[in-house]
């Protein structure tokens, strides 16, 4: 996979505008469900990802591949979605929304409802958990980052980000209490 991003990367730095749409399907749902993870809030997170796909664009000259290009687009999902809970309106903007219905694979409409409800009650779980164990547990479960990648991201060691996912862990159990398995 590495040795893909890398030539995809490789053709949009050369003006491949094909590559800029494989990079961009290939990351993007991944990339929304991390960010609707962190934020609850699915308008909030399809902007985000825009975003950092803009930047991705803005900066395409100066763009270097020095690791996992899906760490450097969630590195970028991560800082914009610490910057929207950081603005003064993101209260009465995440109160007025509703979370989207989750797409299911179910094909009977009782199996739909039940997914749907028990993703919600799984993302209103998240949202209490402080945002750094929040972001740990997306992190690693939604975005597959090893913990030495989210210690980075976060600016801390590799035992604390450990630490951080464990505590996140035992405090969605004890909030859930049997409603979803995880």
């Amino acid at each position: 996979m590495v040795l893909e991003d890398r030539i995809l990367v490789w053709r949009f730095k050369n003006g491949s505008k094909e590559a800029l749409a494989g990079i961009y399907e290939k990351h993007r749902d991944d990339l929304l469900r991390i960010a609707a993870s962190l934020l609850n809030h699915n308008t909030a997170a399809e902007d985000i990802v825009h975003d950092v796909f803009i930047g991705f664009v803005r900066n395409r000259s100066s763009f270097v591949l020095r690791s996992s290009l899906k760490a450097y687009l969630v590195t970028g999902v991560v800082n914009r979605s610490r910057s929207f809970y950081k603005t003064k309106d993101r209260n009465a903007t995440i109160e007025n929304e509703q979370m989207d219905l989750v797409e299911s694979r179910h094909s009977r409409p009782e199996q739909w409802i039940i997914t749907n409800e028990q993703t919600q009650i799984l993302t209103d779980a998240l949202q209490l958990l402080p945002v750094e164990q929040r972001e740990v547990v997306v992190l690693h479960t939604q975005g597959n980052l090893r913990f030495r990648q989210i210690a980075d991201l976060q600016a801390v060691s590799t035992k604390t980000a450990q630490s951080r996912y464990r505590y996140g862990i035992e405090k969605l159990r004890t909030l859930l209490n049997g409603k979803v398995s995880l």
